[in-house]
């Protein structure tokens, strides 16, 4: 066999294509033989050159899709320029505005078919993102006097599983109207932690992503 001299755009493809089926099919519903027959005559021995099994493909989809995000998050995490309050909030405006979030949500994955997948970017949550970006700009708050907690760490795991999890609505399949509801509890929730963080411009980017899920479904 001919010794592959582009191993990175054969991977790159392979999680290209899996990701796309793992949205619109489920990843329980997803065989390698589905993906195999979207490569565009790659053979099965290609998927398992880079891949053990079809759960390596998911942590390795799981781990593509957080990467942008947490890339995203350590360069707000990292500014000087922000007291930690302020960092909340651009970060909550960044991830919201991401052109990336129009196609996940267009694609419109149900997650109901997608319990692995789910809790790869739950696991992804707590133990990375929060501990990894939010509890260190909550805890430089609390040292600038910005925000006001004694726990940290359980406080950045509230608002990231509010915000990526409870709100979202291909999780649980909320209207225009229940998303509005659970954005202004949100808002509410984080108001009595003194971060008055969240505005009218990202309940009315909330309430587009949820329009394109639900015309999407």
């Amino acid at each position: 066999m001919a010794r592959n001299k582009h191993p990175e755009e054969t991977v790159n493809l392979i999680l290209t294509v899996a990701f796309r089926l793992f949205m619109e099919k489920g990843y329980e519903h997803t065989s390698i033989q589905d993906i195999i027959d979207h490569l565009g005559g790659l053979s099965k021995g290609a998927i398992y050159h880079h891949f053990k099994s079809k759960e390596d493909i998911l942590v390795a989809v799981t781990e593509r899709m957080t990467a942008e995000s947490n890339q995203m998050l350590a360069a707000i995490r990292d500014r000087t320029d922000l007291n930690g309050k302020e960092k909340l909030k651009t970060i909550f405006k960044e991830s919201i505005n991401r052109p990336v979030q129009n196609d996940i949500f267009t694609v419109a994955p149900d997650f109901h078919n997608n319990p692995k997948l789910l809790f790869s970017l739950l696991h992804d949550t707590i133990d990375h993102a929060a501990p990894d970006y939010i509890s260190p700009i909550i805890k430089q708050g609390i040292s600038d006097g910005s925000i006001e907690t004694n726990y940290p760490e359980q406080l950045a795991e509230l608002i990231l599983l509010a915000a990526n999890v409870w709100m979202n609505p291909m999780i649980f399949d909320s209207s225009e109207e229940e998303s509005y509801h659970k954005f202004m509890i949100f808002s509410q929730m984080l108001q009595g932690f003194g971060l008055d963080i969240v505005d009218d411009e990202m309940l009315e980017r909330l309430k587009e992503l949820t329009l394109i899920y639900q015309k999407s479904k």
